[in-house]
């Protein structure tokens, strides 16, 4: 009686170990899929089972809680280090952007002074300050050269030059915005502080700032060809720039015939050679954007060392021919004034390029801004040229 009593109570034993262990082979092998090399899957007890199975469980889960844990204080540190960083954005860099303002620097809106405030904000990154304060200078530089006796200096040439100037804003920013629209996707990689790649933006608002309506055709896309590209800012920025304003300000300001004088020549002489040199610098910094999306410039083509040293070569041919111009002007005072000033751009040039880290982003960028600040300087000799 025993012997029958006992047999069905075997059989459920043995029919839940045999359970037991299916379960646990399937459990371990979901936990760790080397179990059967491990030794895990044994024919063994199911205690031993059980034992060896919450030990690998117990380690999984630490070593899946240290990664969390090790990820969460990762992140906190990143977003802390972002959260500085954001702040002394400018700074951070080495000055590498300098008149631009980081578009998280306000953080979130609380008032209408503040949504008033980063709106502006936005805009005034979206018009590349830069660009816009260049423009601005050269338009009044250029105006200056017309003046030829002390009552030039009227409110009809003051007018008239503030004409020249609002039309030339407009379109300064017209361009800086269409190239922004055309290159959204690399500006995420090299320039992410812009409205547009930041998200700030939205494409529509963009087109209907610069009021465009054919961005997206590919024969319009000039960037992609490196000659076109620095063909155009050539001619806007040597060309259209010192002859047109010039011409507007002798012809339509003061009713006189045109004349090419010889600060004009100057002027659109050295501005090509300036031209051509922010055409191949500014896209030195933007070489890591530029390869992901196959844009063949000549940084991409030749190397970052060999078009930065292209580039501070030409200004110092620009800085000695401007010297030799200044020299053989009949005026002392000009003369004095062109020599001197140019000797000094040039040695700080010289200076600033021999400290620049060729393998820093920032370096190139800030050595960038640098090249600006001698365009705005020009513009400031070009007038005491005669």
């Amino acid at each position: 009686m025993s012997n029958t009593q006992q047999k069905p109570e075997m059989q459920g034993v043995g029919g839940t170990t045999l359970l037991n262990q299916a379960l646990l082979e399937l459990i371990c092998c979901l936990h760790h899929p080397n179990a059967l090399s491990m030794g895990l899957l044994s024919e063994g007890s199911t205690s031993t089972s059980w034992a060896k199975l919450e030990g690998c469980s117990f380690k999984s889960f630490q070593r899946g809680h240290s990664r969390h844990k090790l990820k969460s204080i990762k992140e906190q540190s990143f977003s802390q280090q972002r959260s500085h960083t954001k702040l002394l954005s400018i700074n951070a860099t080495s000055g590498s952007q300098p008149l631009e303002s980081d578009p998280e620097a306000y953080g979130a809106p609380n008032s209408a002074s503040d949504l008033v405030k980063n709106a502006f904000d936005a805009f005034y990154r979206f018009s590349r300050p830069h660009t816009v304060v260049g423009t601005a200078l050269s338009i009044v530089s250029v105006s200056l050269l017309s003046i030829d006796k002390l009552a030039d200096i009227s409110p009809l040439f003051f007018t008239g030059m503030l004409e020249a100037v609002a039309a030339a804003l407009m379109m300064n920013i017209y361009i800086v915005g269409l190239n922004q629209l055309t290159d959204i996707d690399i500006d995420k990689v090299n320039k992410p502080y812009l409205p547009l790649a930041s998200g700030e933006y939205s494409v529509g608002t963009g087109v209907l700032i610069v009021t465009s309506f054919s961005i997206m055709l590919p024969l319009l896309r000039w960037k992609r060809f490196a000659f076109v590209a620095a063909l155009c800012i050539l001619a806007v920025r040597a060309v259209i720039v010192q002859i047109c304003f010039y011409l507007h300000m002798q012809m339509h300001v003061f009713g006189r015939s045109a004349i090419f004088s010889r600060p004009l020549i100057f002027a659109t002489a050295f501005m090509s050679f300036f031209s051509v040199v922010i055409a191949l610098f500014k896209d030195i910094p933007d070489m890591e954007g530029d390869k992901i999306f196959g844009i063949k410039s000549f940084t991409v083509q030749l190397g970052q060392k060999r078009v930065f040293w292209t580039c501070i070569a030409l200004l110092e041919i620009a800085y000695g021919i401007a010297m030799l111009v200044g020299a053989a002007s009949p005026f002392m005072w000009s003369k004095g004034i062109t020599v001197i000033g140019h000797s000094i751009l040039a040695l700080l040039l010289w200076n600033r390029a021999k400290s620049v880290d060729l393998t820093s982003k920032a370096a190139i960028a800030s050595c960038y801004m640098f090249v600006w600040k001698l365009f705005y300087a020009e513009y400031l000799l070009i007038p005491l040229v005669r």
